[in-house]
């Protein structure tokens, strides 16, 4: 059943990428078209749209419907079955190589780190572009004598030639806009039917947003360069009645660029809040795009705004619960670890992550934290690492040093991550981390503690090398994180980890530093966190898609005949403005995603609340002080865990400190003699660059790299 289901998801998406490959030839225009539009049942119910919403909107919402069946099925079944293999069972095949290498770094540049399979997809998308673009200008320069829209039959060749070369840019750049939402929907089934989440995927929608908004810049400045050559200007204020408005699409690239210019490492980084707050103009930007561009242009993007509208939506009612905040630990390296209270039944992957918000801090601003705590270990509680850095994160941990009555109230998203732990299948591993870059290796890590004391015949690595590079010694109090605070219940007698801990800017070892805990009070309103949609969460995603687009269809070919085009009136009568028909598309779409979704969210809530998982915590108000030794840290002595455990003595053990200079990332990774080591890094991009060349090299033929990023 579950080849079966992926053979059909196959055969969608190739059929649906086929049609962009022939959207803009001659046989799609003047044959295939035209047959599909001609029935009555697409002319009577859609009156056009009807085509576009078969071709290009329907495969990727039945691949979004079906895939979360697909990963139901893969979750509930298949991962427990990984997790009972034994490494003996663990071999690579020669396919498993075979993807091994096309998952090889291939390219370090500016664009990132990217592997074989994605330099061979951006080839292909970008031969798309250039396919298309080709065709188009083919196409149309044919039939320049019969172009409309304002050109005198006595216009020079030329400056035809040049409208239409900035209309087919704007052409092009719609194909773009058809992916651009699809990184960037965090809880959407697509991303994980490739294996990827919507952090590790990021670059595509950053890599897109600027092909995109060149594309559309190019084409709005062309169209005004045109009108000023033959004296049109005033075209520029034109909302038409009978087609597409040029002031839309005039708004809608001064809202692209703001939000474009905003988007550079330069500003985001240094300005965060600026490229922030900038890139919520993507609402108004929507909007006036679909306006701009017509509903039959809009089928074609319509599945990646409707299923990122699904997903922002689902993301909004569960932040609108206000999370149990349990505790919090200072560590003296300036980061503090939050944790909050969860229901048992959720489940995450390491690297996941979590989005917050704290009101009294920001109302609008939500961070991305890693989560560092095991779903399996540590069943009641969740727990992520903040890095002190900015200004929002200096306010909040100023708030929990020193608030007085025990009480932050904190909103959350997520958390979001890989849907299986697939580093377990190495069998050696090399963790190389710089600054706070150690947190998704500190939930990498508990996982394999958990595999381990569960299932003594389990799949983990037999080598385990964590690296870390740090600027001071304070920062070696995230060490003290690698276990949770309360030990492990179970001993780890084949746990084979070591840890090299290197400090860049110092000498000498530290004196004692303090780790201070602090305890909230919830109140009656705050709740642990939990899914969304509960149990089977991926099932009750693809009702909503199934259920929401099928509402909107129906709706849309009902009153598309009953209201807009009945049959005792003439369907090109101009009764109704052209723009109408957008925002009836628009108005349809937002009501059935919105009512599906809080239908099945409030169901969810109720089942949730008579399961009892909203149950009372304990008020707890102290605040006590941890005094963590000065490193070397000698055997049993680890910070954190209340009582002394074999994990816990063997980190302690594992630990080697080395001051005053940076680990020689070459000598360590080319010296694994392992058959199949798998590496990751996470930290500053010239580390994961570092890195990347080194696994790239010929003599790294059995390093598997891997880059863990959350620059947004």
């Amino acid at each position: 059943m579950r080849n079966l289901m992926m053979a059909i998801l196959l055969v969608a998406f190739v059929g649906w990428l086929l049609n962009w490959v022939l959207l803009p030839t001659k046989v799609y225009r003047d044959s295939w078209r035209p047959s599909l539009s001609s029935t009555n049942f697409n002319s009577a119910y859609f009156e056009g749209q009807g085509t576009n919403l078969l071709l290009f909107s329907f495969p990727v919402m039945f691949m979004a419907g079906l895939g979360c069946v697909y990963l139901h099925f893969h979750t509930n079944k298949l991962e427990k079955k990984e997790k009972a293999f034994s490494s003996s069972s663990s071999k690579r095949t020669g396919k498993g190589k075979f993807f091994s290498f096309l998952r090889r770094p291939r390219v370090i540049s500016p664009l990132g780190i990217v592997t074989g399979v994605e330099l061979a997809f951006l080839t292909m998308f970008v031969a798309l572009l250039v396919w298309s673009l080709a065709n188009y200008l083919h196409r149309s320069f044919g039939h320049s004598h019969k172009l409309k829209h304002g050109i005198k039959p006595d216009a020079r060749s030329w400056q035809v030639k040049f409208r239409i070369v900035a209309l087919m840019l704007g052409y092009v750049g719609n194909i773009c806009w058809a992916f651009l939402f699809f990184p960037v929907a965090r809880g959407s089934s697509l991303l994980p039917l490739i294996g990827l989440n919507s952090e590790s995927s990021i670059k595509y929608h950053i890599w897109l947003g600027h092909i995109s908004n060149t594309l559309f810049t190019l084409h709005g400045i062309g169209y005004i360069v045109y009108w000023a050559m033959t004296n049109k200007l005033s075209e520029m204020l034109e909302w038409s009645r009978t087609w597409v408005s040029n002031v839309a699409g005039e708004i809608a690239l001064v809202m692209a660029l703001a939000m474009w210019a905003t988007s550079f490492a330069p500003i985001r980084r240094r300005m965060f809040e600026v490229f922030y707050y900038a890139h919520h103009l993507y609402v108004l930007f929507i909007f006036f795009y679909v306006l701009h561009v017509g509903v039959d242009f809009m089928c074609t993007v319509l599945p990646g705004i409707f299923l990122f509208l699904i997903d922002r939506y689902l993301r909004f009612l569960q932040s609108q619960r206000k999370a149990r905040l349990v505790s919090a630990r200072l560590l003296p390296c300036g980061s503090v670890e939050l944790n909050f209270s969860k229901c048992q039944g959720l489940q995450y992957s390491p690297t996941s992550i979590m989005f917050i918000n704290v009101p009294t801090i920001s109302k609008l601003q939500w961070h991305p934290f890693t989560v560092i705590s095991n779903s399996n270990l540590e069943p009641d509680e969740l727990s992520l690492v903040v890095k002190c850095l900015g200004s929002w994160s200096q306010k909040l941990s100023q708030q929990i040093s020193t608030s007085a009555d025990h009480r932050l109230e904190v909103s959350v998203e997520g958390p979001y991550g890989p849907v299986s732990s697939h580093f377990l299948r190495h069998e050696a591993l090399v963790l190389i981390s710089g600054g706070s870059g150690i947190t998704p290796f500190i939930s990498i890590i508990r996982e394999i503690i958990f595999q381990s004391s569960s299932n003594p015949n389990s799949q983990i690595p037999s080598q385990i090398l964590l690296i870390c590079a740090f600027k001071n010694s304070a920062d070696l109090a995230m060490l003290d994180l690698l276990l949770p605070a309360g030990g492990t219940p179970h001993p780890i007698p084949d746990l084979n980890l070591q840890i090299e801990a290197y400090i860049t800017r110092e000498i000498e070892p530290p004196a004692a530093a303090r780790i201070r805990t602090k305890r909230f009070n919830p109140t009656r309103s705050d709740l642990p966190i939990a899914s969304n949609l509960g149990p089977n969460p991926w099932l009750w995603l693809g009702a909503i898609v199934v259920s929401s687009f099928s509402i909107f269809v129906v709706l849309l070919a009902v009153l598309t005949r009953l209201y807009i085009y009945p049959i005792d009136r003439n369907a090109r009568d101009g009764s109704f403005h052209y723009s109408f028909f957008v925002l009836f598309d628009v108005f349809l779409a937002c009501t059935s995603v919105l009512t599906v979704s809080s239908a099945v969210f409030i169901l969810r809530k109720k089942q949730r609340g008579s399961g009892g998982e909203g149950g009372r915590v304990k008020s707890l108000e102290m605040e006590m002080e941890v005094v963590s030794p000065s490193p070397p840290r000698p055997a049993g002595s680890f910070v954190g865990g209340e009582v002394e455990s074999v994990p816990a003595r063997q980190v302690a053990e594992a630990t080697k400190v080395h001051y005053g200079r940076r680990p020689d990332l070459e000598g360590i990774l080319l010296g694994c003699q392992a058959s199949e080591v798998g590496v990751m890094a996470c930290g500053p991009r010239s580390l994961r660059h570092e890195v990347a060349r080194i696994c790239s090299s010929g003599p790294a033929q059995n390093l598997h790299f891997e880059s863990i990023s959350f620059n947004w």
